[in-house]
């Protein structure tokens, strides 16, 4: 399916002293990531925020079509950029053959210009807003609660929920969206914090028939953020995919879990990777893969600490579509271009060898060994997973390879040393071995 890269991280513009320059900047950067493998960016929320005490995220938005232009909260662009960046930025990557998805955030808005009272609950709010745009004003009829529906599930912080039930404000959600496809050119999307509003609301972005860049007839890549286990998880991807001739995905939060106790719990047993409990597991085809992102690395501690490469060699060999983290690749030095010890090897035996359902062939507390059969022109792999810190772990199992070569590919761990080329005998039989504390990918050489 690809390998997606989140082409940013909390407070990046100001971390890289690039405030209104991270459109250009991540431009600059496809060609390296086109010529890795990467096949699609997912960017953060476009559209200008209330920007309160300082420039935002983009998690809080104001209007939703100033993407940098007007004069307005505080500032012209926005921290990532204006319009003609971001739309640069877009035609960059599809000449690149990458797609892009933009983060729809449609559950809260922030920033309003003035105080309502709302009827229902005789209160003031701040409700009313007049963005200079000119495009989807919104009052208090616009939020939760409002005449059209009361009810208001799960409120994200103070921020006053819009009320989709509302005509207007359903049609405004429909409109924007459009809007992002057809004149920026994005060609998907990220839903924010989808346990807030309806999955009828996400249903029906992703039903719309875009009439893309190239032409109509578009559907749009489309993946919800629902942080929690995979029973909720699942429930969501249930009721949004029913009757649905364009399938969204989720967050594999629960997979992630697992690999942050991987890397950062000492004494965990490989066998809880097979077991049932992640997306992955339940529906691979609708598992979007992550180690981190910028919502786990806001506080330090709460993002995967050290040997962060274990988890991504198992996102990148197993199904799913991976996605890595900018912050790891770029900043973290996780990338490590032009060596078999790094992300950039992982997404090369990701899209070249990666194909076919997950087949466990050897499974303990210290080492796991799986392959992928291959599909179509992805011939396959064999992945292995050592847990021990002290020593080189494998053993022999039986592949449906007989009589073939094996060349390693991708490895890192507590040695650097290149695993030995193997072979599988006539029955399909071969011992495959992956350094201390470390993993090894083999690719079938036909």
């Amino acid at each position: 399916m690809g390998v997606l890269m989140q082409a940013f991280y909390w407070n990046c513009p100001e971390r890289e002293k690039r405030d209104g320059q991270w459109w250009n900047y991540v431009a600059t950067k496809v060609p390296e990531m086109q010529a890795a493998g990467f096949t699609a960016l997912w960017l953060p929320p476009a559209s200008k925020s209330a920007n309160l005490g300082g420039p935002s995220m983009g998690y809080d938005p104001y209007d939703y079509y100033d993407l940098g232009d007007f004069n307005q909260k505080g500032r012209v662009k926005t921290w990532f950029g204006n319009q003609a960046e971001l739309t640069a930025l877009i035609a960059a990557a599809h000449a690149a053959g990458m797609q892009v998805y933009a983060d729809f955030v449609s559950n809260h808005n922030s920033g309003a210009d003035a105080e309502e009272v709302n009827p229902l609950t005789k209160q003031s709010r701040w409700t009313k807003y007049s963005p200079l745009s000119g495009r989807f004003p919104r009052d208090w009829k616009s939020f939760h609660p409002s005449p059209y529906e009361t009810f208001d599930g799960m409120t994200f912080g103070d921020m006053p929920d819009l009320c989709h039930r509302n005509p207007r404000v359903y049609t405004g959600m429909i409109e924007h969206a459009q809007w992002l496809v057809e004149e920026i050119g994005f060609d998907g999307f990220r839903f924010d914090f989808v346990k807030g509003y309806g999955p009828w609301m996400v249903k029906a972005i992703a039903e719309v028939r875009y009439l893309g860049k190239s032409g109509p007839g578009l559907k749009p890549f489309c993946v919800g953020e629902c942080w929690d286990n995979v029973r909720t998880i699942e429930d969501w991807l249930t009721s949004v995919n029913t009757f649905m001739d364009n399938p969204i995905s989720a967050f594999d939060f629960p997979l992630r879990y697992r690999l942050k106790d991987l890397c950062d719990t000492f004494g965990f047993s490989l066998k809880t990777l097979a077991q049932p409990g992640t997306l992955l597991a339940e529906r691979p085809e609708q598992a979007v893969t992550f180690v981190d992102n910028h919502d786990t690395t806001q506080e330090e501690s709460n993002g995967v600490i050290h040997d962060k490469l274990l988890a991504y060699s198992y996102i990148l060999t197993h199904e799913g579509y991976p996605s890595v983290f900018w912050l790891d690749y770029f900043n973290h030095g996780l990338a490590r271009s032009g060596t078999a010890h790094g992300i950039e090897a992982l997404v090369a035996a990701h899209e070249k060898y990666a194909g076919g359902s997950t087949n466990i062939l050897f499974l303990s507390d210290d080492l796991y060994i799986m392959q992928r059969p291959g599909h179509d022109a992805q011939p396959g792999l064999i992945y292995v997973l050592n847990n021990r810190g002290d020593a080189w772990g494998g053993a022999d199992v039986q592949t449906k390879w007989a009589n073939t070569r094996f060349v390693p590919v991708a490895w890192d761990g507590g040695s650097q040393a290149e695993p030995h080329v193997k072979w599988t005998n006539q029955q399909g039989r071969g011992d495959f071995w992956a350094p201390p504390r470390g993993y090894a990918v083999y690719r079938p050489d036909h």
